[in-house]
């Protein structure tokens, strides 16, 4: 089985990662630090958005970031960001943060939130995102 060239791929619909929650990234409460949770949901909206884009992406806003559940070190954090809505420089990037209990499994929404992200040239300006690319057969 051999990858498609670049320019024979389709926009990508979503894109996943999983992260380890350590002490390190906890706080007094022994749960992921709000900080980090953000922190790695914008890797997430960058990592989206630049797929989408292929051009250089900065993150203009962060909106409606909601802390439904806490999550506790030693659970795996699985982060779904989807490109929501593409302007002409701008895109949307809605990201979930899953939690999972490694041995029972047990999986539940405990972040979401909202990014802007802006594409832009090497002098740091808004740039135009082209359009998506059509599905090869």
């Amino acid at each position: 089985m051999s990858l498609a060239e670049p320019s024979q791929l389709a926009e990508a619909v979503e894109t996943r990662f999983i992260e380890m929650v350590f002490p390190s990234e906890a706080n007094h409460y022994g749960t992921l630090f709000g900080g980090n949770a953000l922190a790695l949901m914008g890797k997430a909206a960058f990592v989206a958005a630049t797929r989408r884009a292929r051009r250089p992406v900065v993150m203009a806003t962060s909106d409606k970031i909601e802390f439904h559940v806490p999550v506790r070190v030693g659970e795996l954090v699985e982060l779904i960001a989807r490109v929501a809505r593409v302007g002409r420089s701008s895109m949307t990037v809605t990201v979930d943060l899953v939690a999972e209990a490694l041995v029972s499994g047990e999986r539940r929404l405990a972040v979401r939130g909202s990014f802007e992200m802006v594409a832009v040239d090497g002098a740091g300006r808004p740039i135009a995102i082209d359009a998506p690319l059509p599905v090869q057969a």
